[in-house]
């Protein structure tokens, strides 16, 4: 994925633009397999997809033909308005424009420092004990990561600088998959994950 290269029939073949998206099933986990923690720590950012609870979107989806049928549904999105091969440069301007500052760089600092010794910040979990929970924080590209989407949420919203609410936002996102339990945690990572980390992001006091 970093390197945008596959080899494939004994050639290789680069792509400049490859962007990777994974999926998989939280409830039918039988015959499958948990990636490694590498490949886990390459990809940017592990969402969950909900079921609407809007009424009305639950009716489209439902009852609305054009939701029957990937093929129909892609159909109806416009054009892109951005050519995608200007889309590297302008991930390259956002990232080298939106600033930060000291005081920013050290909150971020101490939210690793928390993914890996949370014991040391005073993080306490009702059913784990939080001494054994912790087998790897999160790794150097996962926190860069973060701040790289820390950048895009300022971005997003208008602001030369990232302020720690951009951080917070993309904290959960972009760092859980990249945090891992002990093997007698891991089996109950679902329910443990949320509370960890809204617990750090309580407990590690923002600028």
């Amino acid at each position: 994925m970093a390197e945008r290269r596959i080899t494939a029939f004994n050639r290789e073949y680069g792509f400049p633009h490859l962007q990777v998206f994974a999926d998989r099933n939280r409830v039918e986990k039988e015959e499958t397999f948990e990636i490694p923690s590498a490949a886990r720590d390459r990809f940017l950012m592990e969402l969950r997809i909900e079921t609407p609870t809007d009424k009305q979107i639950r009716r489209e989806l439902m009852l609305d033909s054009r939701f029957h049928s990937t093929d129909d549904l892609l159909e109806q999105v416009n054009p892109g308005v951005l050519n995608f091969r200007d889309l590297n440069q302008i991930g390259k301007l956002i990232q080298n424009e939106i600033q930060t500052t000291a005081t920013l760089e050290n909150y971020a600092l101490d939210l690793w420092e928390t993914t890996r010794r949370p014991q040391d910040f005073g993080i306490r979990l009702d059913h784990a004990d939080i001494e054994q929970l912790i087998l790897a924080g999160a790794s150097a590209r996962g926190m860069s990561m973060l701040m790289q989407a820390a950048r895009v949420t300022a971005w997003f919203n208008g602001r030369a600088m990232i302020i720690p609410e951009d951080i917070q936002a993309v904290f959960y996102p972009t760092i859980a998959h990249r945090v891992f339990f002990n093997p007698s945690y891991e089996l109950r990572r679902t329910f443990l994950i949320g509370e960890f980390m809204e617990k750090i992001l309580q407990k590690v006091v923002a600028p």
